[in-house]
Order: structure tokens, then sequence, then C-alpha cells
């Protein structure tokens, strides 16, 4: 079976990358926690920022194999897709003031600046003090304890030996030592033939192994010069000891507090086997750091694309704008490109753009050379302007489905048929809005009309160049006899739509307005709220002999509608002792609805852009009804455990007013807001019986289904099903489609996801996804993880396979994960099954 390690990848939702250490003596750019410059065990702190954050803090889209995934990246974290936080201006940057933890007073402990000393025997000699058998040296924040201690009380020096233990109660480090020279007034000093251990600070992100091992830490020894902390022949992990699973080894580290650190000749090992070398291993320790350098470079194989190398550099312009460039070379497919250029402008305006493409070389398909590189470009920002005008605005090009679908690694982008950029300047006001929008929404159809073989590039393109919206929600403007509420909605602009069969000119004008009027009757728990509205919308251009004219139309129509609400029915029961104990309470609320739209004329030469086009006439009846179930438990929390909601329509007027055209697909606004699949082909008096199941109690269950009475069966469905009890858990879901090919074509499909264990769990866990398409027998998606944890790391192997229009694929990844730190390697958090 082909296997793949590494592979370019591109995912836009969410834009999640790997991030991997600089090369040796290049810097790094990620921000790390202030060290604290008190006392010599914090170096401990340090010196693990220079192992675990010494990491770029820009995204890659490189997978390396196993024998080198330590030098591609060590972290995988994830950030938003268009407005990073990147550094404020350093006008706006406060003075880094080191985080100190609140701690709190020990009893009996010595009052601040004051010293006391403690041991079997004293002799005391001027303001020196020899201290022999269980010496101790104690002040508000620390303890030295030795067999013997010579403490100068003047000068603030002591010298220990013999079993020197050192304890710092502010942040918690322990050591061990041979001999210490300490100064406790300075606190500065040297420790000799040092271990010892540092609180662990616990990340808990998604995807990050955590644990409550403290840091372990040795060296030969160790001191404090003036600003820094050098520890020598020593090395750093969070694994228990001795044995421990990985260590970071090096002969001196050298660390500056809320600067850098440093680490000579490093080498990371696992299970005693060297990993990683570096000669100069850079890691800032600043609050934002910004630091330009080179990334490491990543190699890798795929069955597809055949072997991989890439590299990359970050640079920080300053510190609101940073650009990362990485390339990578396929010896099968050509070159890959990938720029990120993001910035803070001020602290209202920020942005982010990633540009990916692919000079692909083609690939083999029966005797074709199929090309399926391209380029995608996402754009994205926002700026509050002032006067309660906001700017946001993301852009989202494809040049082609093919490269998306050859060249993501997530399933569900290669399956997403839809590319969608928009612009908007909007100001809300009391309970007024104005919104000014640009928007292109793209879609790829695969098959043209008559057409039986797959074209993905096929598309359908609706654009808005500019519209200018005006709105007001519902306004209260009468209190007296009958409360009146009144709201608006208005549109003007510029269209166009572009599909294969036709296209519009370049700049179609609308214009639209709505306005509504609202009132409201209650008696004994009955509501009635009655609507008025008229509508009158303006064509630059209309359908003629099933093509796009210049032939202006006017649209007018008018909506009187009527929502009447039920009383609620109650009753409450004993829980059954399977649910556990409390009380059950059952409530039946039913809604019955009347919609009359009369006024609009050649509905079908309407050209449609969005819903506003979907008016029809209509007379209609909407009834339904909803069992809900609450559970009340004995500390009187209240669950809604179950609901099942169903609803139909009945139309008075089977043609919609001549919009129906019987042997075609029709769309009308009643059915597209009633149900997401068409159902009208041909004149009818109901819609399908909307079904909408949930419950959740242990095992969550939600069915979503619609029978059509008239084709005497269900004509899709969807359900799900989730379980979780301890370390096993269980996802099922299948969706049906059983409709007339006129209406959509038929799809059956299952999904699944089951496993054992999770992110934390120590020892094996497993699990397995699928999505398994019946109809087709192909299964489309599937992926298997194994992962091992220790108490302080991690491995995991996962196997993915796509098999899709144009891809058939199998992949391999791996990946190390280090316990509060991250991870590493070629399998990506967002990836994983836990």
């Amino acid at each position: 079976m082909p296997g793949n390690i590494g592979n370019a990848s591109r995912s836009r939702l969410p834009l999640s990358r790997l991030r991997g250490p600089v090369l040796p003596c290049y810097g790094s750019q990620l921000s790390s926690p202030s060290a604290r410059p008190e006392i010599l065990p914090s170096i401990v702190r340090n010196i693990i920022s220079v192992f675990c954050h010494g990491i770029s803090h820009r995204p890659t889209r490189n997978i390396s194999i196993l024998c080198c995934f330590i030098a591609s990246a060590y972290a995988q974290t994830d950030r938003p897709a268009f407005l990073p936080g990147a550094a404020l201006p350093a006008a706006a940057v406060s003075p880094v003031i080191p985080a100190r933890p609140i701690k709190p007073i020990r009893p009996n402990a010595p009052a601040p600046n004051d010293v006391r000393v403690f041991a079997v025997t004293e002799e005391h000699d001027g303001e020196k003090v020899h201290l022999r058998g269980r010496a101790e040296v104690e002040t508000s924040d620390m303890l030295l304890k030795a067999d013997e201690i010579d403490y100068d009380s003047d000068s603030g020096d002591a010298e220990a030996r013999g079993n020197v233990r050192y304890e710092n109660f502010v942040n918690g480090e322990k050591l061990n030592a041979t001999r210490a020279e300490y100064n406790v007034d300075e606190k500065t000093g040297k420790f000799f033939d040092v271990s010892g251990t540092s609180p662990a600070k616990i990340d808990a992100r998604p995807g990050v192994l955590t644990t409550s091992e403290p840091f372990y830490f040795q060296g030969k020894w160790a001191e404090r010069q003036k600003d820094r902390y050098i520890l020598y022949n020593g090395y750093v992990t969070d694994c228990k000891v001795p044995n421990p699973w990985w260590i970071l080894k090096g002969p001196k580290f050298d660390i500056i507090p809320r600067d850098r650190a440093l680490a000579y000749h490093s080498v990371f090992k696992l299970r005693k086997y060297p990993i990683f070398y570096a000669p100069v291993f850079y890691r800032s320790l600043s609050k934002n750091p910004r630091k330009s350098g080179f990334l490491t470079p990543n190699i890798g194989n795929s069955s597809r694309r055949g072997k991989m190398i890439g590299a990359g550099y970050y640079w920080a312009i300053n510190r609101s704008y940073d650009l990362l460039y990485r390339a990578q070379y396929f010896t099968t497919r050509g070159l890959a490109h990938h720029a990120d250029f993001r910035g803070k402008v001020n602290d209202r305006t920020e942005f982010g753009a990633v540009i990916y493409g692919v000079n692909d070389r083609g690939i083999m398909i029966g005797s074709n050379l199929v090309k399926q590189g391209g380029i995608l470009v996402d754009f994205g920002g926002r700026s509050e302007l002032g006067h309660g005008w906001t700017a946001r605005g993301e852009f989202d090009y494809l040049s082609s489905f093919a490269f998306r679908q050859n060249f993501t690694e997530s399933f569900h982008e290669a399956i997403f048929a839809e590319s969608r950029s928009v612009g908007s300047l909007t100001k809300h006001w009391s309970s007024f809005g104005t919104n000014i929008v640009f928007d292109r929404d793209e879609v790829f159809q695969f098959r043209a009309p008559g057409e039986l073989a797959p074209n993905p590039d096929l598309k359908v393109i609706t654009r808005k160049l500019p519209e200018f919206e005006f709105l007001s929600r519902e306004r209260q403007i009468n209190t007296r006899v009958l409360p009146i509420w009144v709201s608006l909605e208005s549109s003007a602009g510029l269209y166009r739509r572009d599909e294969p069969l036709f296209a519009t000119r370049q700049f179609m004008d609308r214009v639209n307005i709505e306005p509504r009027v609202t009132t409201a009757f209650e008696w004994k728990g009955f509501s009635l709220v009655p609507t008025f509205s008229a509508r009158a919308a303006h064509y630059g251009e209309s359908f003629v002999d099933n093509r796009a004219t210049g032939s202006n139309i006017v649209r007018t129509s008018r909506e009187i509608s009527a929502d009447l609400l039920l009383p609620s029915l109650a009753r409450i029961y004993k829980a059954p002792k399977w649910m556990g104990d409390g009380k059950l309470k059952h409530v039946i609320e039913s809604r019955a609805s009347f919609r009359d739209i009369s006024g609009v004329t050649d509905y079908n030469r309407i050209i449609r852009i969005d819903t506003t086009d979907l008016i029809a006439n209509t007379r209609e009846v909407d009834l339904s009804i909803t069992n809900r179930l609450y559970r009340k438990g004995t500390d009187d929390h209240v669950d809604e455990i179950f609901s099942w909601q169903v609803w139909q329509r009945r139309y008075l007027d089977p043609t919609f007013g001549g919009a129906v055209v019987p042997g075609q697909r029709n769309l009308v606004l009643s059915s597209a807001d009633l149900t997401g699949f068409a159902f009208i082909d041909q004149y009818r008096n109901y819609s399908p019986v909307v079904s909408a199941f949930r419950y959740y109690n242990k095992v969550g269950v939600e069915w979503r289904t619609d029978y059509d009475p008239l084709r005497g069966h269900i004509v899709n469905s969807s359900v799900t099903a989730d379980y979780r009890k301890d370390k096993y858990f269980v996802s099922l879901g299948h969706s049906q489609v059983r409709n007339d090919p006129v209406l959509s074509p038929n799809q059956n499909q299952f999904r699944a996801v089951v496993g054992v264990g999770n992110e934390n769990r120590r020892g094996w866990n497993a699990g397995f996804s699928a999505f398994y398409d019946y109809r087709q027998a192909i299964l489309q998606y599937a992926t298997t993880q194994v992962t091992y944890n220790t108490d302080c790391c991690g491995f995991s192997v996962q196997y993915r396979h796509f098999d899709l229009v144009s891809r058939n694929e199998n992949q391999f990844r791996v990946a190390f994960n280090v316990a509060n730190i991250g991870s590493f390697g070629t399998l990506k958090r967002q990836e994983r099954i836990f």
C-alpha cells in the first residue's frame, strides 16, 4: 500500500499549521513566559523555555519524516484564520512586569528582611556563625539546609556543605547539591552537583498532553551572574527520574530572564538515543518577541507527489508586521509556495493574508497528463473607523476546485464546493442599521445540465458590487389600545450572476424595499401576532426565452401573516430510576401560522441573486407541535433532555401564483425556509412533514427527517448518535436522500467514529473514523490512530485514506507530544481523533 509521510497542505478552515524550532543561531519567534530573577532555581523554567518555546511563531504547511520531525516543529497550536493577534506598536506596549504568584504567608515564617538560623551547635565569630548538625538558614521566601553552614550576617554570604537542600517558597523550586555558595541578600550564588525540581506550568490547551509532574533538572554546577543564570553540563526533563523518557542535555545553558535563553551544543535525547542536535539554540524570553530567522528545513515523501524538501524564512518586519515565506519542492509535482503576511496597523485595525500555490507538473491519469495545480488566496481584516462605523472583509480566491480537492489535507474542505469573499461597512444606532456590502459567492457545480462526466470547474458565480442596505428592526410607535411595531428592510445595488447557461451583464441594478407593521393580541394564554408588509423591487434585467436580457421588470407584492400560539400544556412526573433521582416535566407547545403573499407576476422572469428574489405568491397554513421533556435534579438544576418538533405546510394555491413549472426543480421562499431539500417539481397542496428529534441523556441522538406523503416515503434523513462512558466513545451518523432525480441525486452515506481513551490518558489509546458512500460502495475517507502516552510524553501514529473523484491516496502521520509543552511531527492537532 502506498504511504505518505509528507504532503503540502493548505487548510483554510481553520488555518492551523505546524510550528517548528528555528535553525541553530538563527533565532525564534514565539513568546514565552517571563522568567523571574530571584533565585538560581528559576533557571529550570528558562532552560525549559529554550527547549519547548524555541519554536517558530509562524505556521508551516510542511510535514517531515520521523527521523527529523524534531527539527521541523515542536509545538502545534492554532491561530485565527485572518485576524492574528499581532504585537501592538511600541507606543502601546507597557513595560514588562514579571508575574509573581500570590502565595499565602507561611506560618511562623521570618519577617521580611529577617534571617533565622538553626543548628544542633552554633559557634559565633563576630558577624559569622558556624552552624553544625541539621543546619538551617531561613528567610521569608527561602530555606537553605545542610550538614553544616557558615553564615556571615554582615555580607549575607552562606557556604553550605553536605546534603545541601534549598527550597524557594515563592516559586516552588527545590534543589539538592553537595555544596553551595549563596548570598542571602543578593540572592546569587553557586550550586555544585546540583539536581532538583521546579513546578510545572500546566498548559491545558487542546492537543497538548498535560502532567502534574514537575520539571527535573541536573547539572555539574550552576550559578547566577548578575542578570543571568548559567547551568553547566546539565539536562532538564519533566519525566520521572531516574530513567526519564526524554531529556534536553547540553554543556551550557545561558539565560537572561525576560530577554533570551541560549543552549550551546544541546542534544534532545529520547530514551538515551540522540534525536536532535543544535550547535546554538536561541529562545527569546521577552514579552512580545520579534525575531527574524530561517525555519528548520522539512523533508518527507508522498505516494502522489514524490520526495519533498521544504525551507522557509520568517521576517519580523517590526513590532506590528511580519512575513513568512516557505517553499516546498516535490520531485514528482513541482514547487509549492506559501506566503503569510499579517499586521496590526493600530489598536483598531488588523489584517492577515495567506497565499498558497503549486506549480504542478501534473500526474498521469490513465494515458493523460492532468495538471491539478493552482492558487488560493485568503485575506481578512477588520477596522474600527470611529463614529460607530466598522469595516470587515474576507477575500477568498480559489483558482480551481480540483486544486483544493487534491492538495488539501482536510476531508471536509475537500468536499466543500464553495468559495466566498465578502466585505462590509456597517453602522448601527438606535433601532437602525446601515450596511454597504461587497460579496462574491462561487459555487462549483461538477456537472453541467445534460452532461454525464464530472467537471469540477463548472461553477455558478453571484456578485454584489456593491449593495447598500438600510434596516430598522421592530420599533414600537404606539402603546394605546393596540401595541404597534414598525420595521423596514431596503436594499439597492449592482449585481451579477454567471453560470454555464447564461450570464447577466456586469452590473445589473436592483432596488428593493419592504416596510412592515406588526401588532399583538393576548387572551387567556392565547397569543395572536398579525403582520402586514408591502414589497416593491425593480430589476434592471430579466429572463426572456431562457436568457438574460436588458428588459426591466418591477415586482410588487403584499403579505398578510398571523401567528397563533396556543397555551402550553404541561405535566410533572417522578423520574424513572434509570434517569436518576428528580422530576420530569412534559410540555406540549402548539403553533399555527397563516401567510398570504399576492401581487407577484412573472416570477420565472426574475434573476435570482439571494432569497429576496424567491418571493412568490402563496396562501399557506403552517401547523407545528413540539414535545419537550425537562429533568430537574435533586440540586434543582433543570435540563432539557428531549424535544420533538413536527410541522407541515398546507398550500391553498398549489401553483404558487404560476411560479411552479411541472417537471423541473422549483425553488420558492416557502420551501427554502422550511427545509434545506428541494421538494417542488409539480403542483402540490402540502409540503413534506418535517420532523426534528433530539435526545440528550447519557447518549445524544439527533434525527432530522422529511416524510413526503405525496411520494409515500421518507425523502431525506439525517441522524447522529453520540455516546461516551469513561474511556470509551462512539459517534455514528447516517445521511440519506431518496428523491426524484429532477430534484436532487440520491445519496446514502455513513459516518462512524469509535475509540478508547483520550489525549491525556496514560497508556494505549486508539480510535477509528470513516465516511462510507453506500450507493457508490466507496470508502471516501478513513483514519486510524494509535497513541501511547507515558507520564511525560506521547507517541501517535495515524493512517489516513482518501478516495475522491480525482484523488486516491494513503498517508501515514506521526507525532511526538511532550507534556505541558507541545507536540511536533506530521500529525497536526486538528487532524487527530483525540
